[in-house]
């Protein structure tokens, strides 16, 4: 069928040795069970859970470990049932290194699951934001890396294209590659529930066409199913094709604006890892307690995707594997291109988890940030830089910690792809640098968040204090005036009114005594007589005067 939009193309972008070969050519594996599982609480984009268990406990199976308190959240559930032996901070997974909150279970090996009541086919009858809780209490969250709480994604309807992500375009990783060949049926009963959360018009299943065997299983199925409503593309194997707005852009022509989202074009992506959980959920009332994961690499003996569950120790995956060779070197969480360097394997596999490489001396060799060349300006970053920006310039500007200029050249529009660490000739880890201005940027914004809400409540506590002193004086005016009335006496404000009469009588007494003082006049030129008769006179205005006073 041809596609109902002209494909497009996105700048740059590179191609790549795959090393597919290692890992795909095997059957899915279930993961061994382990007598300990650590499960982070916060293994999503957003606020952790409230955790609503406690330590020496007993927990089954699927059982919610934590509760979303806040819209973007995820819960985390137990992959086991047993005992929680433990409540704290753990060594996890991260870029950071710092250990976080994570809830401990000893196994019981019982495999004793919390009640479920699977919704099945009466999904078609539900509406949305019923579909949106199942998902939501799940705590499914983007599976192909991301961990975005999958219900918020969900939140818009109406949207006209539904996107499944099967492009898997980063070297090494085959876990969606083998899910799309086993699991095809269960994907796409997941891609249509999201569609009908949503009400899509449309579905394209996006694979890289370097996955022949799974574009075929997915067309299968999506034949099978006989509505039409179901389309497969296969796209070109460049890197990073499976990036959501350079994936958009491959398949419809558009683009996602700066600063946008999917929905503002009317589009809704979602990887294949992501639709199989939902089908689990609606179908089995199964939450995400595990995702498969794959091992490769020269570094590690067995190469394989495993089922594992979430919080095994990687430790015990590897030696489910058979362990390490005796070149091994690197444990790289994820990728080559987009993951991070582990310090230890004595970790939990999270949600985010869907690749650790094990790579060998020869094989990849772990970005420095101390050891790299100067930039010398080549611009070969730009060149393959899928997002248009100067990565060169934003380099630039994190490295000197100038992060509103980072800003201003699009930093946060960087989809961290690796391209441009790829082809510098100075080997400048600029993601790294990327990452750091990042993460600072956020830190600084939370505290500025943080100062601001304190003197907002400052200034909020003096406009109270001011009112209160206010409604006090007020009070007690009223109150005296109510005194006053019931002592017979006037009130405060008739009490006012005669203070003022009185003062003002008192003032024209004054200015009428200082009229009658007046100055001796010089009458010595006039006759003894006439003398006579002034004084008299004066005389008689004074005793006027003090007989009005009396």
């Amino acid at each position: 069928m041809e596609p109902t939009h002209k494909p497009g193309h996105f700048h740059g972008g590179l191609r790549l040795n795959y090393h597919k070969e290692l890992s795909n050519q095997n059957a899915i594996v279930a993961g061994k069970a382990q007598s300990r599982y650590v499960v982070p609480v916060q293994q999503h984009i957003g606020a952790p859970g409230e955790i609503i268990v406690e330590t020496g406990q007993c927990v089954l199976k699927g059982q919610m470990l934590t509760r979303p308190t806040k819209l973007i959240s995820a819960p985390v559930h137990a992959p086991v049932s047993g005992r929680v032996v433990d409540i704290g901070k753990q060594a996890v997974p991260h870029p950071s290194g710092m250990p976080a909150d994570c809830i401990v279970i000893e196994n019981d090996f019982q495999e004793q699951w919390v009640e479920r009541n699977p919704v099945g086919d009466r999904y078609n009858q539900m509406n949305s934001h019923e579909l949106r809780n199942i998902v939501r209490d799940a705590g499914i969250v983007g599976l192909g890396g991301a961990v975005f709480p999958s219900a918020i994604k969900q939140t818009e309807t109406n949207i006209h294209t539904l996107i499944i992500n099967g492009v898997e375009c980063e070297p090494y990783i085959t876990c969606d590659d083998r899910l799309m060949r086993e699991r095809a049926r269960e994907i796409l009963s997941g891609a249509d529930i999201i569609a009908h959360i949503i009400k899509a018009r449309e579905c394209i299943i996006a694979i890289e066409d370097n996955k022949p065997e799974a574009i075929a299983a997915i067309q299968a199925a999506a034949d099978e199913d006989g509505t039409g409503f179901f389309r497969v593309q296969s796209i070109p194997t460049i890197y990073p094709s499976g990036s959501e707005k350079q994936l958009i852009t491959l398949l419809t022509g558009k683009e996602v604006p700066i600063n946008g989202l999917p929905a503002d074009i009317d589009v809704l992506c979602q990887n294949v890892g992501t639709a199989y959980a939902i089908h689990k959920a609606v179908h089995e009332d199964e939450p995400l307690i595990s995702r498969i994961v794959t091992f490769t690499g020269k570094g590690i003996k067995q190469t394989q995707n495993l089922e594992v569950l979430i919080g095994t120790s990687i430790a015990d995956c590897a030696a489910q594997c058979g362990g390490y060779s005796d070149d091994a070197s690197c444990l790289i969480m994820g990728g080559p291109m987009m993951g991070y360097t582990l310090s230890s394997d004595q970790l939990p596999v999270v949600k985010a988890c869907n690749c650790l490489l094990v790579t060998t001396s020869d094989e990849i060799h772990p970005a420095n940030t101390e050891a790299h060349l100067p930039c010398i300006r080549c611009g070969r970053c730009v060149d393959v830089c899928p997002a248009k920006l100067l990565p060169q310039q934003i380099y630039w500007y994190a490295s000197t910690h100038n992060f509103e200029r980072a800003t201003e050249y699009h930093l946060f529009d960087c989809i961290e792809c690796g391209c441009c660490t790829y082809v510098c000739p100075s080997q400048i880890p600029l993601v790294q640098y990327y990452r750091s201005a990042k993460s600072e940027i956020w830190t600084l914004e939370a505290e500025r968040k943080k100062s601001n809400h304190a003197r907002e409540r400052h200034e909020a506590r003096e406009r109270r204090l001011q009112q209160q002193k206010r409604e006090r004086e007020e009070n007690l005016r009223k109150k005296r005036e109510m005194l006053n009335k019931k002592k017979g006496g006037p009130a405060e404000s008739e009490i006012d009114q005669k203070k003022t009469a009185i003062e003002a009588a008192l003032a024209r007494v004054k200015q009428k005594k200082e009229s009658l003082s007046v100055a001796p006049k010089n009458v010595d030129h006039l006759s003894a007589d006439q003398q006579r008769q002034i004084k008299e006179a004066d005389q008689r205005r004074r005793a006027n005067g003090k007989e009005s006073d009396e």
